[in-house]
């Protein structure tokens, strides 16, 4: 390998470890009614719109029945509800309730003032650097 292989290597992983870290502050941060971030997640994507335990499952790369599970302690905490299928008899789609759509809230104003608070603290040379970071990441992520 060579050097410059090395210091991308290297570069890499201490990348992937601090934002693994941030990640990890930010779940911290939001961890509203002690919910997991895959019931966070959820509840993120009821927020727009109704869904089934299939759809969302889909949508989120898991079997039926771990979102089944998902789903259900939602329900037993009130964050949740089943409603009629729109346009299906047979099947219920999951519906965020008032309660659930308050505690999403705070969870997402959580933890966004948790990092405005950390970014406020840093130099403004620093938060030109990671402001500039975040276009890149963003092209990284949408390849």
């Amino acid at each position: 390998m060579s050097k410059t292989q090395k210091k991308l290597e290297t570069a890499t992983m201490d990348f992937l470890m601090t934002t693994g870290l941030l990640v990890r502050r930010l779940r911290a941060e939001s961890a509203s009614h002690e919910l997991s971030w895959s019931q966070l997640v959820v509840m993120k994507r009821l927020d727009s719109e109704p869904a089934t335990t299939a759809d969302l499952a889909r949508a989120e790369s898991v079997k039926p029945q771990s979102m089944g599970a998902t789903l259900n302690a939602l329900e037993q905490w009130g964050l949740v509800e089943r409603r009629p299928h729109p346009s299906d008899g047979r099947q219920v789609v999951f519906a965020l309730t008032d309660e659930g759509h308050r505690v999403r809230e705070k969870a997402s104003a959580d933890k966004r003032a948790w990092l405005m608070a950390a970014v406020a603290e840093l130099s403004p040379e620093d938060q030109d650097t990671l402001f500039a970071a975040t276009a890149v990441i963003r092209r990284l992520v949408e390849r």
